[in-house]
């Protein structure tokens, strides 16, 4: 190769950079805003539970089912909700999510018996439907395949954030609000965590646009350069309705793979708080910071990873190696249940590893879904639904566990269990394509 020759592929490569952050800096921050206060609800229905569970007087398990209703609501409206996505465009639809499930945030104020309880978690689960697989396909159709692992962690920081400042927030309110104006403090919860989502949704009707040609922002070059770096290189595979998704290689068991990721993911967003209290922790406030730890742990750990991940294209085995992370942390936690030291410093452990397995896993879907047509949005919704499956069960189970040794410690043991399965089906379950390391030239 010539000097000249040499000297063009630099500055290619470096336009090529600067196209993405600029579409980066247009597109993340008002998309990682709105994800924060999506998760920011798990959160906060984690941190209801020692008022809610009172004033309801619901048990763990009890407490637990109105805690899955969310996701049975998610589960039944997901593929639905992205292939109207696909049909109305992203922005519209999107924003239809976020004003509709923070009106039904806001309603968890006025709840009195177990039954409001347990609908208002089932309609919060259907109006969110959707949002985050939207906004995964939404990425594939602004972001090359070299950049997603970056950017899909970008995506999910906005979850660790919600963590960070989630968890000493709901304490906060907790501890300092409970009464104010005659409210209860987990009312207060609801109402400040759904009045946002409103905004941000009037907001995405009027800033996000739904395809290249749209951006009034990029010139006319940049449109073209863009739409040659996100198209498929094999256009031929992709996919454009749900029913050639579902019959892809690969994809249920993908679906399996997130449905037991998630059963570890809501084993620490619903009962994070609840293990650092029973570990000796009484006093709420500081529960919520010690809350917010492994959430720190998962936003720096998903970062680094993204971004390896990204320069040496082994996409499963740190999937992998994330989830043998967050098995150790439910295993260590488990065991010295009444260590608070010990407790902490595990899921900090399983944060690293759980927190950031959720962004690093979606790297592999696009690999079977190539193409951005119906049945990758359809297909991404079905891989997502079927995970969120783990939504319901993990906070059932954990919570009749509870119920009937008294402790969460065997619970803790068998989602460490299961989250060396999820190791085996990725290491030798899934299609040799997930297997193989990607050419990221």
């Amino acid at each position: 190769m010539s000097d000249s020759q040499a000297m063009e592929l630099k500055e290619y490569a470096l336009a090529e950079k600067k196209l993405i952050h600029k579409v980066a800096w247009k597109i993340m921050p008002l998309i990682m805003i709105c994800y924060l206060f999506a998760f920011f609800d798990r959160i906060n229905i984690s941190f209801a539970k020692f008022q809610l569970q009172a004033d309801l007087s619901l048990s763990d398990t009890a407490y637990g089912l109105g805690a899955s209703l969310f996701v049975v609501g998610y589960v039944i409206f997901e593929v639905p909700s992205n292939l109207f996505l696909h049909k109305f465009g992203a922005r519209k639809w999107i924003a239809r999510i976020m004003i509709s499930w923070g009106i039904a945030t806001c309603l968890m104020m006025f709840v009195t018996t177990d039954w409001q309880f347990y609908t208002l978690r089932f309609l919060i689960g259907a109006m969110e439907a959707g949002f985050a697989p939207g906004v995964l396909y939404y990425m594939t159709l602004w972001f090359p395949q070299s950049y997603r692992g970056r950017i899909i962690s970008l995506f999910f920081l906005a979850s660790a954030f919600s963590g960070i400042f989630g968890g000493p927030f709901s304490g906060f309110l907790l501890s300092s609000m409970d009464g104010v104006l005659a409210i209860r403090g987990w009312h207060w919860l609801f109402l400040l965590g759904g009045i946002p989502c409103v905004i941000l949704g009037l907001m995405v009707l009027t800033y996000l646009k739904d395809q290249i040609d749209d951006a009034k922002w990029l010139t006319p070059s940049e449109k073209t350069h863009l739409k040659t770096l996100v198209q498929p290189k094999e256009a031929s595979k992709a996919s454009h309705s749900l029913w050639e998704a579902i019959k892809t290689p690969g994809l249920l068991i993908l679906g399996l793979i997130y449905f037991l990721i998630q059963i570890a993911s809501y084993g620490l967003n619903f009962w994070g708080p609840q293990l650092i209290k029973s570990s000796g922790v009484e006093s709420t406030q500081m529960i919520g910071f010690l809350t917010a730890i492994p959430y720190i742990m998962g936003a720096i750990t998903m970062v680094i990873v993204g971004r390896l991940s990204d320069k040496s294209g082994e996409r499963l085995k740190f999937t992998i190696f994330l989830l043998g992370l967050g098995a150790i942390g439910f295993l260590t936690a488990g065991i010295f249940d009444r260590n608070t030291t010990i407790v902490v410093t595990s899921l900090a452990l399983l944060g690293a590893g759980i927190v950031a397995a959720i962004p690093s896993f979606w790297n592999l879907p696009p690999k079977v879904l190539v193409g951005a047509g119906a049945g990758a949005a359809g297909g991404t919704a079905l891989i997502n639904t079927l995970g969120q499956l783990g939504g319901i069960v993990s906070p059932v189970m954990v919570g009749h566990i509870k119920d009937l040794t008294g402790s969460t410690t065997p619970a803790l043991y068998l989602i460490a269990g299961l989250c060396l399965f999820t190791i085996i089906l990725l290491a030798f379950c899934t299609p040799k394509v997930l297997r193989e390391k990607e050419n990221m030239n």
